[in-house]
């Protein structure tokens, strides 16, 4: 009897502890849902797959999000790369805060065709330290994160409009300008060398030094400079600074020729090195 009972102690316990491991095999069995194992057992055993090579990116405020483009391969599209460069150039050319200006526009030239460049993800224009976007200049465009780092430069013309006084008819080197010969026009104050005027009062009685064509515009580079004073005269010398202004009068040491510095002894006995501005007039910067 004693055995029996012994027996069947035995036989519930290994019942109960059938029981329990039946249980915790359908609990582990509900933790992993079977959806979640399928799309586990489905993933690719490699990260997510790399982005469309040639992606063009501006400063980090950009928000150019155009589809990327593929470029360095067999399928490279130059032209858009080129499109997207340009607007990166409009966009920094913009900031230039200039008086009267009417309107930008940007030209973008051509890569080296000579150049084999390796197919990169992602193509950053970008301006070099020293670059001013100013008539004809440069971008540079750098390759990252390619297996093949790069770096070249993409030439381009910025040419910024305003309204300015040009030649009213063709003049010869020489020409005393008048007022009837000046005429108003839009201009490109990026072509040439030199300020363009807007006021015919700073032109009218001024030399030409070389010829010009109907239409150009006139540049203070194309101007006979003017003596404002000789040495020896007695000339007027305003020093200006932050929101003051200090005038007194001294002796020319040398002529006054606009453009270039002259220098003045004052009262004092002081030497001091200005800019010729007006009529026995000399201009200080503090």
């Amino acid at each position: 009897m004693r055995i029996g009972l012994a027996r069947l102690r035995l036989a519930l316990l290994a019942a109960l502890v059938l029981l329990v491991c039946l249980g915790a095999a359908r609990i582990g069995h509900a933790a992993v849902p079977a959806s979640t194992a399928a799309a586990a057992s489905a993933a690719p055993s490699t990260a997510a797959p790399p982005a469309a090579s040639g992606a063009v990116a501006g400063d980090a405020d950009d928000s150019d999000d155009e589809a990327p483009l593929a470029f360095g391969d067999a399928g490279h599209d130059v032209s858009a790369l080129a499109e997207r460069a340009g607007r990166f150039v409009q966009r920094n050319a913009k900031d230039a805060s200039l008086p009267g200006l009417t309107r930008v526009d940007v030209e973008v030239g051509r890569l080296d065709p000579r150049l084999r460049l390796a197919p990169c993800p992602l193509v950053r224009p970008y301006l070099p330290k020293g670059t001013r976007l100013w008539g004809r200049s440069h971008i540079g465009l750098r390759c990252e994160g390619g297996r093949v780092a790069w770096n070249v430069f993409l030439p381009v013309t910025v040419r910024f409009y305003a309204r300015a006084l040009v030649a009213g008819g063709a003049l010869p080197a020489g020409t005393t300008l008048e007022a009837s010969q000046l005429a108003w026009a839009e201009v490109d104050l990026a072509a040439e060398r030199g300020n363009v005027y807007t006021q015919p009062q700073m032109l009218v009685g001024r030399r030409l030094t070389r010829p010009l064509a109907t239409g150009q515009a006139l540049r203070s580079t194309q101007l006979q400079p003017r003596q404002w004073f000789a040495a020896g005269d007695t000339v007027r010398i305003t020093a200006q600074g932050g929101g003051f202004a200090v005038r007194a009068t001294g002796e020319a040491l040398s002529p006054g020729i606009e453009g270039r510095a002259a220098r003045v002894r004052t009262e004092s006995g002081r030497i001091l090195s200005g800019l010729p501005v007006a009529e026995r007039e000399l201009s200080l910067s503090l």
